[in-house]
């Protein structure tokens, strides 16, 4: 089966137009899932048309890019394999990884780490995974440039960066792609971030797409996550939140049901029809919703559709921060 594709800016970077999201079959949402399920899924995508997978070294840490690299070993001159550096762990021994770290020398040393564990000789779009203030944007983009040149990186990515750091990024080496959280509920890149973009020529990949779940219509104020689920920490998913959001997913159910789609469907596609170099990646542990979020590749929403729903969620008000104050420093800069 194949899926339209997108390129990502000006960078020549083509994928398909739905990413598949790895993080949280290793962490994040709960307990790491079986690796044999996670490998049969990410396949799985790969048969379904997904050519762009989504990983970092600190997913797990580690197990994510090696459950990703695994997976696809057999098909690898047929993917696109995104993964990141700049975090470091904690170095008071508790095993976190909260401090960050883009010092050349550490991004180099990721390189080559996450080049045995993800099996391949290549990386094909690294991002930073969290600007580090402490490092000189420039540093970072020209480290990652010498990459380029000896051929182990394609393309070079920022996450969650502001738009004067990417653009003082993009003047040494030009960034492929920024990803950043962008869905319904989070509109925050439309005032900046995206206008930035398409000046320069950068594509954009949304990740939490579908809300960390909220946007599917599964989770209500009665949910009970995980102990390990981080979304207990997430002020926009405290069980009043939840209630007060529930607006949002009524919007969803209610034009779903008019196009016989699900309301994950709805917000996936409505992601894809605000420009043709946004490429969202959601992720699963389960097979029927990879089919399901797949199939919003396939749903085009009409101009009334898509002023419908900004209509609507013009009056909606999105309650609750997307982070933990702790988490909301690391972002924008």
């Amino acid at each position: 089966m194949d899926m339209q594709k997108r390129k990502l800016g000006n960078s020549g970077l083509e994928v398909s137009a739905l990413g598949l999201g790895c993080m949280g079959m290793s962490f994040g949402y709960g307990p790491a899932a079986d690796k044999n399920e996670m490998v049969s899924l990410i396949r799985l995508a790969v048969e379904n048309g997904v050519n762009f997978f989504d990983t970092a070294e600190v997913y797990g840490p580690f197990i994510n890019e090696e459950l990703v690299g695994e997976a696809l070993a057999p098909v690898r001159n047929e993917v696109v394999i995104a993964t990141k550096f700049g975090f470091k762990a904690n170095a008071d021994g508790s095993g976190r990884w909260q401090e960050l770290d883009s010092h050349p020398k550490h991004i180099r040393a990721v390189a080559e780490a996450s080049l045995k564990r993800l099996k391949t000789d290549v990386i094909d779009l690294f991002y930073q995974h969290r600007v580090d203030p402490n490092i000189p944007i420039e540093d970072v983009a020209g480290t990652v440039k010498d990459l380029i040149q000896e051929g182990k990186v394609k393309h070079f990515g920022l996450s969650e960066a502001g738009a004067q750091t990417v653009r003082k990024a993009h003047a040494v080496q030009p960034v492929a792609a920024l990803q950043s959280e962008y869905s319904l509920w989070w509109r925050e890149p439309e005032k900046e971030i995206i206008p930035t973009l398409e000046e320069l020529g950068i594509g954009f990949v949304p990740f939490s797409p579908l809300g960390k779940g909220f946007l599917t219509g599964k989770i209500d104020g009665d949910t009970v996550f995980d102990s390990s689920d981080f979304r207990n920490v997430v002020p926009r998913f405290t069980p009043e939140a939840r209630k007060a959001n529930q607006a949002l997913v009524d919007l969803l159910i209610t034009i779903a049901w008019d196009r016989s789609a699900t309301p994950a469907q709805i917000a996936l596609a409505w992601l894809l029809a605000q420009k043709p170099w946004i490429v969202p990646i959601p992720g699963t542990t389960k097979q029927h919703r990879l089919q399901e979020n797949m199939g919003a590749a396939n749903i085009q929403l009409t101009a009334n559709d898509l002023q419908e729903i900004a209509q609507a969620t013009s009056q909606i008000e999105v309650h609750g921060s997307r982070y933990p104050e702790h988490l909301l420093k690391l972002v924008g800069r």
